[in-house]
Order: structure tokens, then C-alpha cells, then sequence
């Protein structure tokens, strides 16, 4: 388990990039979700022993990771944002090169590395320059290096920024196969990618912590409380205004708004069935300003 106490991070000029985060994290998948500049990457940072509290901790298994790094580093996976690779490198070169880095080494290196080909659907790449891949592939070449020692935390920022959807769709099922008694901590400001993944939603804005919650009961708390109104494209700016607006669909006789709404927003308004983008919006306007 992963234990938050009241964590902090304040930078330069007084930047305050978390605030007094509480978490306790179990095995599973946890989606830390929260727009651009909520502190996901800070948050992950200081998980992966980068970056140090300004107050507060995080503790693996009961151990305080400031103070015994390397405990957790020993179990750690970390698949940064800007994780880069060296192009000229072939997959099976580059892997060598980052276990060696981790201090992996042994006979049974190179079985390793070959089970995390076969398992990432690299294997008949694996002789090919890394720079001739797709960003899919890369992205698969990235979280080899995060499993080559057989991680119990596996940390991933913002995997799917850049990929196509058939690559996002496949890299979102080859997290579901990697959870189990591993905690992975998936980072995104994409709701589907969550939508599809999660066993727990962590929402994060300007440093906060907004709701810890399984994907069931946010979409319980937000039950009545999606409309359907049709309007004229030109009423759109005025609907913006009056109203949160989770999507819209063009029609003949108009827009279609999705409307996220304690009360009914129009007498002709009905009742649509909830989903996490719904839940996502209303959390983050009834408790930011919390």
C-alpha cells in the first residue's frame, strides 16, 4: 500500500503545486485524473522518490520513501511523460542498456527482457532501430523498461498523449493485464482512458485533492442529474453561460447539449443516464472553489 499524509509541494515564488493530499492506495488500477496543471505530475514525482515532499509523506508498506528511497525503488516502475529513447538503439539493446542502469544483472537478464517483448507484442521488432517505431511502440518499449524488475508500484504520467486511438485502445488493455496485486498510478487529463481502466478515480485541481472514489459510486452521485436540451446554434454562448455542458451533438432541428445539473435546466429537459465525463465536470465545479 501506498500511504499519503498530508503532502505538500511548494516551489520557487510560492507555487503551491499540491496541498494537504491524503490517500491511502491498494493494489489495482487508480486513475489520477485532473486538467493540465493539477499537480499530477507532481504528485507522481514525488511517488517515484524524483521530487521531495515540502511537508508531509509518502509511505510503501509503512516505510517513509523520503527518508528509505531505496526500498521502493528496489519495487518500483516509473514511465515518465517525457520519456525518451535512443533512436539508433534496438529494443533489445535499449533494454540491456536501462537494466544495467537499474542494476539488473544476472544470467537471467536477457530471458527477462525477451518475456517483456513476447508480452508487449515486440518480439518480431525487437532487431529494428526504436527510432523507425510508432509512438505506440514506443510507448510499449517505455513500459518494458518499467517492468523489468518486476514492479509492485507502477507509475505511468500521461501514457496516452500522442497516440492514435487504436494505440491508446490496446495500450489501455495492456494495463488491465498488467494489474492484479501490482498498485499502478495512470496519470491523464482523458477521462475515456480512465473510463476504461480504473478500479479508482483520484480527481486532482490547482493542487487539490477533489474525490477519491471507485467508478461506480461517482456515477451513483451524479444519478438525475444529466439532461438532455435541444437548443439553436446561435443560443450556444448563452447556454455556456448558464449552464455545464459535458458535450454537444448536431441535429436538424438543432444542438443536442449534455447538461450536468442539480436541477432541471429547462421544462424541456430529460433525464440522461450519467458517465464518468459527467462526473468528472460536476466534481470539479461543485469543489474546486471548496
Amino acid at each position: 500500500m501506498l500511504e499519503v499524509n498530508q503532502v505538500s509541494k511548494t516551489y520557487k515564488k510560492d507555487k503551491v503545486a499540491l496541498h494537504n493530499i491524503n490517500l491511502q492506495l491498494k493494489p489495482g488500477i487508480i486513475g489520477l485524473l485532473g486538467p493540465n496543471g493539477a499537480g499530477k505530475s507532481t504528485f507522481m514525482r514525488i511517488a517515484a522518490t524524483i521530487s521531495q515532499p515540502s511537508e508531509g509523506n509518502m509511505t510503501w508498506d509503512g516505510i517513509d520513501i523520503s527518508k528509505r528511497p531505496d526500498e521502493l525503488r528496489r519495487t518500483l516502475g516509473y514511465l515518465p511523460q517525457d520519456f525518451g529513447v535512443y533512436p539508433h538503439l534496438t529494443p533489445l539493446e535499449f533494454l540491456e542498456y536501462a537494466a544495467a542502469l537499474k542494476g539488473i544483472g544476472g544470467r537471467n537478464v536477457i530471458a527477462r527482457i525477451l518475456e517483456l517483448l513476447e508480452l508487449l507484442n515486440l518480439q518480431e521488432v525487437r532487431k529494428r532501430p526504436i527510432g523507425s517505431f510508432s509512438g505506440g511502440m514506443r510507448q510499449r518499449i517505455g513500459i518494458a523498461q518499467a517492468l523489468l524488475n518486476d514492479p509492485q508500484l507502477l507509475i505511468i504520467d500521461e501514457p496516452t498523449v500522442g497516440l492514435d486511438p487504436e494505440e491508446r485502445v490496446r495500450f489501455r488493455s495492456l494495463l488491465t493485464d498488467l494489474s492484479g496485486e501490482r498498485v499502478i498510478i495512470f496519470s491523464t487529463h482523458i477521462v475515456s482512458d480512465i473510463e476504461a481502466t480504473a478500479d479508482q478515480i483520484v480527481m486532482l485541481s490547482k493542487g487539490k485533492l477533489l474525490t477519491q472514489a471507485d467508478p461506480e459510486q461517482l456515477l451513483r452521485s451524479i444519478q438525475s442529474k444529466v439532461w438532455s436540451v435541444v437548443i439553436q446554434e446561435q443560443q450556444l454562448p448563452e447556454a455556456r453561460a448558464k449552464w455545464t455542458i459535458s458535450g454537444t451533438i448536431r441535429r436538424e432541428d438543432g444542438l443536442q447539449l449534455r447538461i450536468v445539473s442539480d436541477l432541471q435546466p429547462d421544462a424541456q429537459a430529460t433525464q440522461l443516464a450519467p458517465n464518468l465525463e459527467d462526473a468528472y465536470l460536476y466534481v470539479r465545479t461543485t469543489r474546486e472553489g471548496a
